[in-house]
């Protein structure tokens, strides 16, 4: 009983609040069936698939919120995690941040995030896919290691005010690192749809074999500051710190990279280059996403970074009531635009420069500045004259992404990543960037 439509997940949801006595009730409900298959050494390691449901129950009383979950639905269950909510709320202290639940809202109509293809993976799917994958490995001579997961599931809200919402959404992620039998080159990649028929493991796979395959007998240069290209795959771990730090409330309180001091924030400020403009969208045909949040709040299409302004903040209900603000939900994604030209000509019009596969191990510095620290890996080649000339020893790095974003000198084409540190997807251009530092090197592969 994983995937339920909407008309099924609407009378499942007002059977629960039949049994409500709280003064407001809301419940959550979702499910899934997912599906994986994961190697290494070139052997399939692991293989399963789960099902899965819950439901969520919050009731309160004055100020005062319980809550409860369960993933049985017979009557009996459902009057019982109603109860055990209710109980739990008239022993909770009252919360002086607690909002009253939203009643009905409006949502635009509903964005393209569930793809029956991708529902449709099964095991044999997944097990053809990483054989090729395999293949690719050993006939390259390499040593592979993967994974490749599908998610097909619904959610689904209502509450005793009269709001209802609900969502379908598919997905299938694949990411493979190649390394040499030795041990000294690697490659990666990482790709994730909602359409699986735009996935394509083979592909992605001989990426990662060539930048194996040219990335033993490393060269050590010295660190410092060099112009960089970063692939998509490795920018996105640090826009992401961008993104995921536009609360108003940490910057009204002094406590983000967004606060002047004194209560006074840098929203309507100038911070990066004016070719930056990032965005959310639930309706990108590309990037689609819910048009809802996970409290009820509709999804819209929002532009954060206008032109190298810094335009929106998000805020919880609390604080945008506080504020007298709109209440702005975090988006489930994000859109930076970009050019219209490959990696490989951002590597053409390079002199001097270094090609960074991907980003890892990223850990924050100062969160007032943004300042992130991590290490190169998986293929990081040194760039002259508009050619790849060799590979280097991977690098430790302390950079932060509003330094960086003022240092943008070119764009290519946008395109889906997926974060390797949060799992967040993104379309993200690869970028060329100047002075981008470099603090030590490192021994990692």
């Amino acid at each position: 009983m994983a995937i339920l439509n909407k008309q099924e997940a609407e009378a499942l949801l007002k059977k629960v609040l039949s049994f409500s006595k709280a003064d407001e009730c809301e419940v959550n409900l979702s499910g899934s069936d997912n599906g994986n298959i994961r190697y290494a050494r070139n052997a399939v390691s692991t293989s399963g698939g789960i099902s899965q449901n819950q439901l969520v129950v919050s009731s309160a009383y004055g100020k005062k919120l319980g809550t409860a979950t369960i993933n049985e639905f017979d009557d009996a269950s459902l009057e019982k995690v109603i109860r055990r909510a209710e109980e739990l709320a008239q022993l909770a202290p009252e919360n002086p941040e607690f909002m009253p639940f939203l009643g009905p809202q409006e949502y635009s109509s509903a964005s393209k995030t569930f793809e029956p293809a991708t529902a449709a993976i099964d095991p044999a799917y997944r097990s053809n896919a990483v054989g090729q994958s395999l293949q690719i490995s050993k006939d390259s001579d390499l040593i592979a290691a993967g994974f490749l997961e599908n998610s097909a599931g619904f959610s689904a809200m209502m509450n005793s005010k009269g709001l209802f919402a609900y969502n379908t959404s598919t997905n299938v992620n694949f990411n493979v690192t190649l390394r040499t039998k030795d041990g000294k080159g690697s490659g990666y990649a990482s790709k994730g749809y909602t359409d699986v028929s735009k996935l394509d493991v083979s592909s992605s796979t001989k990426v990662a074999a060539e930048k194996a395959k040219n990335s033993v007998n490393t060269k050590a240069i010295e660190p410092g500051k060099y112009t960089v290209i970063l692939e998509p795959t490795a920018a996105i771990v640090l826009l992401e710190g961008i993104f995921f730090n536009m609360d108003a409330r940490s910057a009204d309180e002094g406590r983000s990279f967004l606060s002047k001091g004194d209560g006074k924030t840098k929203l309507g400020d100038k911070l990066v280059d004016e070719r930056v403009t990032i965005y959310s969208d639930p309706q990108n045909a590309d990037l689609p996403t819910s048009a809802w949040n996970g409290d009820g709040r509709p999804q819209e299409k929002i532009t954060w970074i206008d032109k190298g302004v810094f335009k929106n903040f998000y805020y919880s209900r609390y604080w945008a009531d506080k504020k007298k603000a709109k209440a702005v939900p975090s988006p489930d994604a994000f859109i930076m635009l970009g050019g219209d030209g490959t990696t490989e000509d951002l590597i053409k019009s390079t002199e001097k420069g270094i090609l960074v596969t991907r980003l890892w191990y990223i850990r924050e510095v100062d969160p007032q500045t943004l300042l992130y620290t991590g290490l190169t890996r998986d293929g990081t080649f040194y760039i002259e004259n508009g050619q790849i000339k060799f590979p280097i020893k991977n690098f430790r790095f302390n950079e932060s992404p509003i330094i960086m974003l003022n240092n943008l000198e070119a764009m290519g084409k946008p395109e889906r990543t997926v974060s390797g540190e949060s799992g967040i997807h993104a379309m993200i251009p690869p970028m060329k960037i100047r002075d981008f530092t470099f603090t030590s090197l490192s021994d990692a592969v």
